[in-house]
């Protein structure tokens, strides 16, 4: 239970502060360049970590 309490408030917090930054900005990645609204690439950074961090949680099957 405090688990998920501890996840909309944090879930809550980062939306927040996603919709309060909406400018565009440009990402570079090497050779790439792309224009994007920074509220969409917090979004994506948020979603990466969070997957990121139940993979790293799943039990390993070693077979």
């Amino acid at each position: 239970m405090a688990k998920n309490v501890l996840f909309a408030i944090l879930l809550v917090l980062v939306l927040v502060f996603v919709i309060q930054n909406t400018q565009v900005v440009e990402v570079r990645l090497l050779i790439w360049k792309v224009s994007m609204s920074r509220a969409l690439m917090l979004l994506g950074t948020f979603l990466v970590g969070m997957i990121a961090g139940w993979l790293a949680r799943r039990p390993r099957h070693i077979g």
